[in-house]
């Protein structure tokens, strides 16, 4: 069973020291340069899931009062097969209508961009943001640059449910 004092370190940890730290293979971008304001603020949450089903169609009814929610699960919950296949499903029939997105993070499935490992490598991560304010923050960031080193076989999958910020 997961503790959640523990799990929230963790994932904190991943913040200040991987997703908010620039980084040379991605044009010397941080992973996400919103990532350090929204811990300052703690403008992000982080819950133990109990049934990615369960708890993201309650999340697509009552919507998300942080700029990221992180529903965490034990590594082994699920296979990322089923994992990714279940937030397609998710987001397509509920979270984007409801103008959300759910991001993917399983350990299994590591993502790597430029041979930059993004993944937090510990847990299975359902990551929810609000759809419009992802476009509106992908946008400035692709308009100085952001996704220039990005392979653009990633990029699609990125933006599968998501206006492409380039255009």
């Amino acid at each position: 069973m997961l503790d959640i004092e523990q799990v929230k370190k963790d994932i904190e940890h991943w913040i200040e020291n991987f997703v908010e730290v620039a980084n040379p293979a991605l044009g010397g971008w941080p992973p996400c340069p919103y990532a350090r304001k929204a811990r300052l603020e703690r403008d992000f949450d982080v819950k133990i899931g109990t049934e990615i089903v369960l708890d993201l169609t309650k999340v697509a009814q009552i919507g998300i009062d942080k700029s990221v929610v992180i529903f965490v699960y034990e590594r082994t919950k699920y296979s990322h097969k089923d994992f990714a296949h279940l937030l397609e499903v998710l987001n397509t029939d509920y979270l984007v209508p409801k103008d959300l997105l759910a991001l993917e993070d399983h350990p299994d499935d590591p993502e790597i961009i430029n041979g930059v490992c993004m993944n937090q490598g510990t847990y299975t991560m359902a990551l929810v943001q609000s759809l419009s304010d992802l476009h509106g923050k992908a946008k400035l960031i692709a308009r100085n640059g952001f996704y220039d080193t990005w392979p653009e076989d990633y990029l699609k999958m990125l933006f599968s449910h998501r206006e492409d910020p380039r255009k």
